[in-house]
């Protein structure tokens, strides 16, 4: 029977044990200064050493205890579960929106993340973190919703008009949204040889997801399909993240139709 849970459980199941653990990781000890880090009594930090030598994890010398190098294996090894695990909370209740059916999207591609979402009374929060990334991004490309709101709209094609180099994938739909906002000022942004429209009509999850790449972060809008609320943005600046974006826009980029053709989408003045 495989024993790894009960080593699990001698380790995690005290606080004290943990405590001397990463004590050592940091350096080596004495008995009275592992008591001192950890609060443990003396029969307990007893049965603690006499434990983790019985498990090679730690020699002493003389006074002083110091890990071996299967010790500084589980040490190193149960930091990285431990970050893990409280990465993993702060993802647990963001996962239900996030576009993990897209092919190569896993948690493995988030470092440094920003979660920004609508609070009580104040649901600006996604907004204004959007805003943020594209008024101060030189280079800006994206597909699917994550230009509808007009909080972010305004400062989108003014950036535009400044100079933003940016290329969209929109939905059919979702431009037509744009126009029935201000057909003048989309028309105008969209004449910019800086600002390059495209049409997509198979992209996934159009109607709940929208993600855009800037010069050094990779943003992920996600709504609710049935009230077309802003749920949440994501935004990371993991180059893995960036990578994959990146290579998934190219493909869809490979398969979208410039906007000059779609005669239905523009208005009486040719762009």
């Amino acid at each position: 029977m495989d024993a790894t849970p009960d080593d699990i459980e001698f380790l995690v199941s005290s606080d004290h044990r943990v405590g001397v653990l990463e004590a050592l990781a940091r350096d080596p000890c004495t008995r009275d200064e592992l008591r001192t880090a950890t609060g443990a009594s003396s029969p307990t930090m007893g049965r603690i050493l006499s434990d983790f030598q019985e498990r090679h994890w730690i020699d002493r010398d003389g006074q002083t205890y110091r890990l071996t190098g299967l010790g500084e294996f589980v040490a190193s090894r149960f930091e990285e579960f431990k970050s893990a695990m409280a990465y993993q909370r702060r993802l647990c209740e963001i996962w239900p929106w996030l576009p993990h059916e897209i092919d190569g999207f896993s948690v493995e591609l988030f470092t440094d993340v920003v979660v920004s979402r609508p609070g009580p009374g104040y649901p600006y929060k996604p907004i204004e973190r959007l805003t943020d990334l594209i008024t101060t991004a030189g280079t800006m490309r994206g597909f699917g919703m994550a230009l509808l709101k007009s909080g972010n709209l305004e400062p989108f094609f003014d950036h535009v008009l400044e100079g933003l180099e940016c290329e969209y994938i929109y939905p059919p739909a979702v431009f037509e949204d744009l126009l029935s906002w201000d057909e003048e000022t989309v028309m105008k942004t969209a004449r910019r040889a800086n600002y390059t429209v495209l049409l997509h009509d198979g992209l996934p999850l159009d109607d709940r997801c929208g993600i855009c790449v800037f010069d050094d972060r990779v943003s992920i809008c996600c709504y609710d399909t049935e009230t077309g609320a802003l749920q949440l943005l994501v935004d990371t600046g993991s180059d893995e993240m960036r990578t994959w974006a990146a290579s998934y826009y190219e493909q869809f980029r490979d398969e979208a139709r410039p906007l000059e053709g779609e005669t239905e989408l523009l208005s009486s003045e040719s762009i």
